[in-house]
């Protein structure tokens, strides 16, 4: 109830960005009277259970203009349960303006909007201190509240951050200054967004053209068309094919309206090249000297959007720019505490649920990281069954380089499955006690082999620890033990007496998953 929905209908209503019509539904909607007989939050509250519960559930768009400027507003749950609706209104904004309430100051709700907005790239914040009317618009209040946003801001890497006293309910410095606040030397709300520089958050830098369909109308006419992601083209600008690496030269740009000199982010144009090459959609155009990573595995931060939880080793799709190719996730690195920003070990990501994870994709993506280019740094996961939106990404950073060619090493071994080479001697004979660790291993997600006894006890173990396996032995007897013991290393060797040892055993391996205890009682 911080008021987020009241600030964006006291701007449609006093900026005039209103229609009659409109007006006439919320007025005949209003229940609690506000200003003169509106409840200015109904503007963008539409649904039926956001006015019976008085919270924004889903994400509000609203259009409205100025002389100055043309505006998109997106109106945000605050709630932790809608995290997901809150990351996608705000995944293409430029500025988000973090509403707090001034009788109850930063709460982990105002760090949370915080850290979403950092983590999306937002590059302009506001801190809107609302409801400064009923704390009589005290200038120590506002101090207070700006000093403590300051110190956590610090931590996220926020963008620039401007702080505003504002009444919602009454007008004061929404749209014009307010004359209750005169120690506050700033510009109202709305004469910020009017003003905030804006032009450089797009990448001009990184020519980046993800090809979105190949125009062929005659056998004249070949071009490629799709939305300038970042930077600059111009005709004669040399250009390199991605993935193939092929190379010729812009011949023309081509648009509805007539051939262009040069086209920028985040014009949609056509591309007509001076050479026959093979280019087909999700191909990636940049210049030669300037390219993105092209890389199969890569670290990104996912929000998960979807009631099936995100579990590693999963096939999904995943569409980047216009490429689609399907993916897994290998590794839940960590879980973000959005409240506090700590690292917690995960082994799935539920709803709204924020993590770090390895990805794995079939073939290798053209991406930039997310901070330095949101377009091809951003991704989504897509259910290869339902087509359903799992979750959306931030790619960190492409994996280090891995062996290209030759024989598969024992790192890239731990990478895939997540943990090293274990031999778990059980006392002799014990194969119901072998079976059983086998299964609540294999449960929680490990490559694990009971070896029964072979002709070659020891040639059997060494093969498994060599493939990376965790191999469980319940030798015949005492013999097996010392011949395991002399050709096993120490720490890739150990002797539970049950399963629960086992368990316990195995997690000193060092999976992200945590401790592996308790359970079953035995």
């Amino acid at each position: 109830m911080d008021g987020k929905s009241t600030l964006i209908g006291r701007l449609l209503y006093d900026s005039k960005g209103v229609y009659e019509d409109q007006l006439a539904s919320v007025r005949k909607a209003t229940r609690n009277l506000s200003t003169n007989g509106l409840d200015l939050s109904l503007l963008t509250d539409g649904l039926r259970a956001e006015r019976e519960q008085g919270i924004t559930i889903d994400v509000a768009y609203r259009y409205f203009a100025t002389p100055r400027r043309k505006f998109i507003i997106a109106d945000t749950p605050g709630h932790e349960q809608y995290t997901r609706n809150m990351a996608t209104g705000a995944s293409t904004a430029n500025l988000a303006i973090i509403l707090i309430d001034a009788r109850f100051g930063v709460l982990p709700q105002s760090r949370r909007h915080a850290f979403l907005a950092a983590l999306l790239g937002i590059p302009h914040l506001v801190v809107a201190v609302n409801k400064m009317d009923l704390m009589e618009f005290r200038e120590d209040v506002f101090n207070a509240i700006r000093a403590e946003f300051s110190d956590f801001a610090a931590r996220i890497d926020a963008g620039d951050i401007v702080y505003i006293p504002i009444s919602a309910l009454d007008g004061d410095n929404v749209v014009n200054r307010s004359p209750r606040s005169p120690w506050y030397q700033g510009p109202a709300l709305l004469e910020h967004l009017e003003t905030v520089p804006i032009a450089r958050d797009i990448n001009l830098a990184d020519l980046r053209f993800p090809v979105q369909y190949v125009v062929r109308p005659n056998l004249d006419f070949r071009g490629f068309a799709g939305q300038l992601a970042s930077g600059v083209v111009r005709r004669g600008d040399a250009i390199t094919v991605l993935p193939s690496g092929r190379t010729s030269r812009v011949k023309s740009i081509v648009t509805w309206e007539g051939a262009l000199d040069e086209a920028f982010a985040p014009m949609s144009v056509t591309l007509c090249l001076e050479d026959e090459l093979d280019v087909s959609r999700g191909d990636m155009l940049a210049l030669p000297g300037n390219l993105p990573h092209a890389a199969r595995r890569f670290d990104a931060t996912v929000v998960w959007m979807n009631q099936k939880p995100l579990e590693p080793n999963r096939s999904y799709l995943i569409k980047q720019t216009t490429q689609v190719t399907q993916a897994r996730v290998r590794e839940i690195r960590y879980r973000i505490d959005v409240n506090t920003l700590e690292h917690q070990p995960a082994r799935a990501l539920e709803l709204n649920a924020i993590g770090v994870v390895s990805v794995e994709a079939q073939r290798s993506l053209m991406f930039d990281p997310y901070r330095k280019n949101r377009f091809t740094g951003s991704f989504i996961l897509i259910d290869p069954i339902t087509n359903e939106t799992m979750g959306a990404g931030m790619i960190l950073q492409a994996e280090a380089p891995q062996v290209a060619a030759g024989r598969v090493t024992d790192a890239e071994r731990r990478a895939l499955r997540g943990h090293g080479p274990l031999a778990i001697c059980l006392p002799p004979g014990r194969l119901d006690l072998a079976w059983l660790l086998e299964r609540r291993l294999f449960d929680h997600g490990y490559s694990v082999h009971v070896i029964q006894q072979p002709e070659n006890l020891r040639l059997a173990v060494l093969t498994a620890l060599a493939a990376g396996l965790v191999a469980i032995v319940a030798p015949a007897g005492p013999s097996d033990w010392e011949l395991l013991r002399q050709a096993v290393p120490a720490e890739q060797l150990v002797c539970a007496e049950d399963v629960q040892q086992g368990m316990e055993a195995v997690a000193r391996l060092g999976r992200s998953e945590g401790p592996l205890t308790g359970g079953d009682g035995i």
